[in-house]
């Protein structure tokens, strides 16, 4: 059987009436489903509930929804803006904010629904501890702002990997925030780390992205192979490099095997680089860029022998006594006792750093690699 509209005259109460008006209005009902939209009228809204609907219309203030025997939702003025891709007949998901206004409505929110919809995405991705992708709207100097499923995240510095964590000498939080910026805009591989809806704290770490993808690639790795990386910091210790994802450091004493005393003179941010593994730890490699040439100590000390008298500049004062540069690649050692009056003298008031003497040959350790001199009398 077939109902018209005027077959609902009986209906309990205006709202329930204004509902079959609106569906007799779309389509004609059959009695069973008229019955059963009656039945479903009497389960009232709840605050807080997530509902089901269709766009009925769009106006400048308000968006209304068929909510099916439960009426008509209404979507209020400040969230058209943020539901300005809807159409008339999309189905849409929102929460019951207030069960029964002046006008019988129920008064909806498309943002809080989408919001709860967001958490309960971030909970599943987190349980699952699966990598998903956002892209950093924003910078600052402890990390970059994303967004996931409509939440604002943060994904801390001490989270990036290796490829973009900035390795910035002096720890310049100028620099440090420029190459943040840079990442801005950029697709980035991430896993959640924390997520609290209570709080409204959602954490990424793009190093637990890469992490397994490192394993595999350290597996792969050997101390003695020779490897390309990228320079992605230099301070004061040495050269940060990217070894295809895997984080590299050429420590000062492997840049050069002559003295090095300003890493930078070396390499350079964005260098690509070729150095040889010379240990590997649980994350990270320990690279030498010297050891891929021959040793010149070895050839520069082939002619020297004890007596020989030789000149050199003093580079380094210490307690001890002080060293000296005979040759690019060779330092040898005057020691205190060789100053006179035992070990009592300052060697600070008998050297000046960088001034250049004569010096004699103590002794040659080729296997020590120390060359011992005395001062020329």
């Amino acid at each position: 059987m077939v109902l018209g509209v005027g077959s609902i005259a009986g209906f309990r109460n205006e709202s329930e009436e204004r509902i079959i008006n609106i569906i007799m209005a779309k389509a004609k009902l059959t009695m069973d489903e008229l019955l059963a939209a009656s039945e479903e009228s009497a389960k009232r809204a709840v605050v807080g509930e997530t509902v089901t609907g269709k766009v009925l219309s769009i106006r400048k203030h308000e968006i209304l929804i068929d909510l099916g025997a439960r009426g008509v939702g209404m979507v209020p003025r400040r969230e058209v803006s943020f539901a300005r891709n809807l159409n008339v007949g999309d189905e849409v998901t929102a929460s019951v904010i207030e069960t029964e206004m002046g006008d019988g409505s129920i008064l909806l929110s498309l943002r809080k629904a989408a919001k709860e919809k967001g958490w309960d995405e971030i909970q599943a991705r987190l349980d699952g501890a699966e990598v998903i992708e956002v892209t950093p709207f924003d910078a600052n100097r402890g990390g970059l702002l994303a967004e996931y499923e409509g939440i604002r995240g943060f994904l801390p510095v001490s989270q990036l990997s290796a490829e973009h964590y900035p390795r910035v000498g002096s720890a310049d939080k100028d620099e440090i925030l420029q190459r943040l910026n840079s990442l801005v805009g950029k697709p980035m591989k991430v896993r959640i780390l924390d997520a609290n809806r209570k709080d409204n704290k959602l954490i990424f770490s793009e190093k637990e992205a890469v992490k397994d993808g490192l394993a595999e690639r350290f597996a792969e790795l050997h101390v003695g192979d020779v490897v390309k990386g990228v320079v992605t910091g230099v301070v004061d210790f040495g050269a940060f490099v990217n070894v295809d994802g895997v984080e590299g450091l050429i420590h000062i004493s492997e840049i050069s095997w002559e003295r090095v005393n300003n890493p930078a003179d070396y390499v350079k941010v964005g260098e690509t680089v070729e150095a040889k593994i010379i240990a590997i730890d649980k994350e990270r490699l320990s690279l030498s860029m010297k050891q891929l040439t021959e040793d010149p100590w070895l050839s520069e000390v082939e002619g020297l022998k004890r007596g020989d008298e030789v000149e050199g500049t003093i580079t380094r004062i210490t307690p001890f006594g002080a060293f000296v540069q005979i040759s690019p690649a060779v330092e040898a050692l005057v020691h205190v006792s060789e100053l006179g009056n035992g070990n009592d003298v300052d060697p600070e008031k008998v050297f000046t750093l960088n001034e250049r003497k004569k010096f004699k040959i103590l002794d040659v350790d080729k296997d020590g690699r120390k060359i011992s001199l005395t001062i020329v009398k």
